[in-house]
């Protein structure tokens, strides 16, 4: 076989996408080129290949293109530079290594894990309800719907639309350094969300909780956004605290909700943007 021939169908191939009609196509993009990012493609500072460019490898339209770049901008995996193109950033420090490494030399338990995602997640959606884009709250609702809609039987689906709804309502705080920290839990969280998931009624409580979240990030209400976040983190924690072996731990419970005046008013950007 001709040796062209042969190169232009290997190249076809490295840029062919799981199709799956259940994910949107933004987010099958995103993971292709995280893909050939993470097999060595594209190297840090390289500088990846125009939007129409990649429409056209992946047989996409650009505007999905545009949105996959976004979330990894998000992600930090790859920066926009004015008037040059889309190039891969430098890759960041372990924080396995900086981070929780130097908190504990033990793992954490899912108690303090979860103590830590109210704190972010809380904070992230009271962030998210002032300065989040109309665009960025109708993708946290349709995120909201994906988790409604999946099976209940459907457990590993089930997992990949929650992660992707609190994800999403993390990201759209604005805040990177937040969002960076936040990544690392989310593979600590894995087995946990498989077994509330496989709990009996758990996934009907889980959408509509979401669902009220929403409600209030769509009021731009963020001491609401924050009191609903909490309370449904606070049910998981509440689980989690009955099995201890602490008898005040049980106890522990959102009294009352945030009052609104309370609640700090946030710039419509991160404080590093705006000085």
């Amino acid at each position: 076989m001709d040796e062209h021939v042969r190169g232009s169908g290997a190249a076809a191939r490295l840029w062919e996408l799981r199709i799956d009609s259940r994910r949107p196509l933004p987010e099958l993009i995103e993971d292709k080129l995280r893909e050939l990012i993470d097999a060595g493609e594209f190297v840090a500072g390289q500088q990846l290949p125009n939007e129409p460019e990649l429409a056209r490898r992946m047989g996409v339209a650009r505007s999905s293109v545009r949105t996959a770049l976004q979330r990894l901008q998000v992600a930090r995996i790859v920066e926009v530079r004015r008037g040059r193109g889309w190039f891969v950033r430098r890759p960041p420090v372990d924080p396995q290594g900086t981070f929780l490494g130097r908190i504990s030399e033990r793992r954490p338990d899912i108690g303090e894990l979860l103590e830590v995602r109210m704190a972010l997640e809380g904070m992230a959606a009271s962030l998210a309800a002032a300065r989040a884009s109309d665009g960025a709250i109708d993708d946290i609702a349709k995120r909201c719907k994906d988790h409604i809609d999946a099976r209940a039987a459907d457990i590993d689906e089930l997992i990949r639309t929650d992660e992707k709804f609190h994800e999403a309502v993390v990201r759209a705080s604005g805040n990177e350094l937040l969002i960076a920290t936040y990544q690392v839990l989310v593979p600590e969280l894995v087995e946990f969300r498989r077994a509330s998931f496989s709990e009996r009624g758990m996934p009907a409580r889980s959408g509509i909780e979401h669902d009220t979240v929403v409600t209030f990030l769509k009021r731009r209400d963020s001491a609401g956004a924050r009191a609903a976040m909490m309370s449904h983190l606070l049910k998981l924690y509440h689980a989690v605290l009955a099995g201890s072996d602490d008898g005040h731990a049980a106890n522990v419970q959102l009294s009352t909700l945030v009052d609104s005046s309370d609640e700090p008013d946030w710039p419509s950007a991160p404080a590093s943007a705006v000085n």
